[in-house]
């Protein structure tokens, strides 16, 4: 069957499975939520172990996660691989490095010969997940205002922003008020679905104030990330976009991504089923006393991003556009890999759902008895 499927097909699968990883990704950024709420939350040794230890039960998930969608994106579209992290290295560059410290963090934050001390460390992940959060979200930004490189006849790359002199190599991105505004929300939602994710993992029988604070953070930091959720949403409606003509030829296009809404609704729908829940979750959460929100939050955090992901993608549209020379701009059509290549990946990924089931199973083993204190405190805790 996969074998009948024609090339155009192959492309849009492919990038589809790309940005639900993405999406899946962005959902597991609850750890990164709960990293910068820690020294809000924990106003005592005790609390400050049952958070990183609850969340030290999910941290190798978030990063093995984007380096799944890193892998995924290099297999399937190469030449976006090698605009994006070749040219903008930069902002990938810090990225990596704001989970390569989050790692060291888990690993030694509570060894007894830590000489730098806890404090240390839990800076190291507060910094993962605001920084790194931060610039993920200003990468994203990109797919909808573009990036200043250019390609050559030989696909070579050139990155032509500058600032006296100096190649900013990506981190432009982050002067962008769309691109940090999206880059805001997406830290204020991890910090939503983080403490989401701590009511329903702790067990709050010795620690009452911590839950009290805790559904208290659900809200403050939902209406936090709400102006931003908005703007974001108002202007990827009234912006110009990247359109493609069937000649290949891109030019700008005004309120191309709200025509795309339209033209695709099923992607209308998901926004629309996401932003939903989770603000259903997050009713669940900070006022009806109930430790399931994550979920509705977290799934609505998946559709969202998806939404996100794919509405520059489709309908004719540039998903990774060059504000400098709009005919280097990617599409999913021009930077993907070859059909045969895309064909053998597809056989391959018929595997992801029972990754995803025994995932889901390692899961449930791990959470069938919430975190308690003597486990907090354990010695060989994080």
């Amino acid at each position: 069957m996969i074998s009948n499927l024609d090339y155009a097909t192959l492309q849009q699968l492919w990038w589809v499975i790309c940005a639900l990883i993405g999406a899946l990704f962005l959902f597991l950024n609850f750890v990164q939520g709960g990293q910068t709420l820690l020294w809000q939350m924990a106003k005592t040794d005790t609390e400050s172990a049952l958070i990183v230890n609850s969340l030290g039960r999910k941290w190798e998930l978030t990063f093995t996660t984007l380096v799944l969608f890193g892998g995924a994106l290099f297999a399937s579209f190469p030449k976006f691989y090698a605009t994006s992290f070749g040219g903008a290295y930069w902002v990938w560059v810090l990225i990596l490095f704001t989970f390569i410290i989050q790692a060291v963090s888990y690993e030694y934050r509570s060894k007894p010969s830590n000489v730098w001390g806890g404090k240390t460390y839990e800076l190291f992940m507060f910094i993962n997940g605001s920084v790194g959060v931060l610039l993920i979200g200003a990468a994203v930004g990109t797919f909808y205002t573009g990036s200043s490189f250019s390609l050559n006849d030989m696909n070579q790359v050139t990155w032509q922003y500058t600032i006296g002199g100096v190649n900013l190599r990506g981190l432009e991105a982050a002067f962008s008020l769309f691109n940090l505004s999206l880059g805001l929300f997406l830290v204020f939602n991890a910090r939503v679905l983080g403490a989401l994710y701590l009511l329903n993992n702790i067990d709050f029988s010795t620690v009452s104030e911590l839950e009290v604070r805790l559904r208290k953070a659900v809200w403050t930091n939902f209406l936090c990330a709400l102006p931003f959720l908005l703007f974001v949403v108002v202007s990827i409606l009234l912006r110009k976009g990247f359109g493609v003509d069937a000649d290949g030829v891109v030019s700008m296009v005004s309120f191309k991504y709200f025509f795309n809404l339209i033209a695709l609704p099923h992607l209308l729908l998901m926004l629309l089923g996401g932003i939903g829940l989770v603000i259903w979750g997050v009713l669940a959460g900070a006022f009806k006393n109930s430790d399931k929100g994550i979920w509705f939050a977290g799934f609505g955090t998946v559709l969202v991003g998806l939404t996100v992901l794919c509405l520059p993608a489709f309908n004719g549209t540039a998903f990774y556009p060059s504000t400098f020379d709009l005919q280097s701009s990617l599409t999913i059509y021009n930077a993907s890999s070859s059909q045969y290549t895309l064909s053998i990946m597809t056989y391959v990924a018929l595997a992801i759902p029972f990754v995803v089931g025994y995932i889901a199973y390692l899961w449930k083993l791990m959470d069938a008895k919430k975190l308690t204190v003597e486990e907090a405190l354990d010695e060989e805790a994080y």
